[in-house]
């Protein structure tokens, strides 16, 4: 579990965080939505240790990540798997060394164990005769996919996810939802997501924290969400004709 108590932050007189409290719960798809520039971006760079608070603490499972030596705070981050929103793939790489690139940095294993890591990843992510392509020759849902299968390559505790369905189209966005929510329960890791894509959180949402103007301003499940009465929460969910539609039939 990643705690999150009391967290500010702030960028000159521009106050992003305020005294954020949240949970983010093991074996689960822990989801942070907002508007843009709400602050979710910030928070989790925070967790990560890409920002330092101003103020707060963030623990992993009990462990105080601010108050840690540089070594220390190094173990934490070999234990922390990255989805970033375009992939980030190197262009130059088979998909095979893309995987296989954190556990050079990472690990100590050997050659032959990294690539039979990556053929595990591979094969988990259904792109088991992938691994000599580059990402050129890949659509947009295949790479997705290998970037999955790059931040699962160290067996991280803690994965975080950054629009995973960005330029995805819709069916294509709900396999990634369904590899990302079988994988974080089937190697039991913390996973953080954020969105904008209600379709994700309505599918995978299992802890939902709602940033409103760097506030947390709501948390529950996906069934809560459909029906709170929190008017900003409203707003967010049922911007779209299509959850307007939803919201209509619930009301039904």
């Amino acid at each position: 579990m990643i705690e999150v108590k009391g967290l500010n932050k702030s960028f000159g007189d521009h106050h992003v965080l305020k005294n954020i409290d949240a949970q983010f719960h093991k074996g689960q798809v822990n989801i942070i939505i907002g508007q843009s520039g709400s602050g979710k971006t910030v928070l989790t760079k925070c967790m990560v240790g890409l920002h330092d608070a101003d103020s707060g603490t963030i623990e992993y499972d009990g462990r105080d990540f601010a108050s840690m030596t540089f070594k220390e705070k190094k173990l934490v981050r070999q234990d922390i798997g990255m989805l970033f929103q375009a992939g980030a793939l190197f262009d130059s790489m088979t998909v095979e060394d893309n995987i296989m690139f954190p556990l050079s940095m990472f690990t100590d294993q050997t050659q032959k164990e990294r690539k039979e890591r990556a053929q595990f990843c591979l094969d988990r992510v259904n792109l088991t005769n992938a691994g000599k392509l580059y990402p050129s020759e890949l659509s947009g849902g295949m790479k997705k996919r290998v970037a999955i299968a790059r931040a699962i390559s160290v067996r991280p505790k803690y994965l975080f996810c950054d629009e995973p369905n960005s330029g995805l189209d819709p069916k294509t966005g709900l396999v990634i939802d369904e590899l990302i929510k079988d994988i974080t329960e089937e190697f039991d890791i913390t996973t953080i997501v954020i969105t904008h894509d209600m379709n994700s959180v309505i599918e995978i949402g299992e802890n939902i924290q709602f940033i409103y103007k760097g506030e947390k301003w709501w948390e529950g499940s996906k069934e809560e969400i459909l029906r709170t009465n929190n008017q900003e929460v409203v707003d967010f969910v049922y911007a779209s004709k299509f959850m307007k539609k939803v919201r209509a039939d619930l009301a039904k």
